[in-house]
């Protein structure tokens, strides 16, 4: 095997949870190949720089070996290598939403005490 789907490979490499999101994916433009945005049947091959964007962050990765079938993470992280980089890159986005507070949104309809200060705040 020289070559599998890109949409295949991105979910046997377990960045995304189903093929249909590798392939939305693909067509949001969140893959790179190189520098060109790659579609969901675009062929990778060893040794394929990708760009990939999803909801774990941003990862700039080197293909090692391709797989069409999805297996354990374990597999399926020699399946690629990713660069000092953009686990640095990775890191320092985590430590800033770690620095930023929670806030709680509140679900229904605020309280009379909410919504006086919603008042206040907004000066009427």
């Amino acid at each position: 095997m020289d070559s599998v789907r890109m949409d295949k490979w991105l979910w046997a490499a377990r960045f995304f949870k189903t093929r249909a999101l590798a392939a939305e994916s693909c067509a949001m433009g969140r893959v790179m190949a190189g520098s060109v945005v790659a579609k969901a049947a675009r062929d990778v091959r060893v040794g394929d720089r990708l760009r990939v964007e999803n909801a774990s962050g941003e990862f700039e990765i080197e293909v090692l070996s391709l797989s069409s079938v999805r297996g354990p993470a374990a597999k399926a992280q020699e399946l690629y290598r990713e660069t000092e980089e953009s686990r640095a890159a990775r890191a320092k986005l985590e430590e800033a939403r770690k620095l930023m507070p929670d806030f709680d949104i509140p679900v229904g309809r605020p309280s009379k005490k909410q919504r006086r200060d919603i008042q206040r705040l907004s000066g009427r």
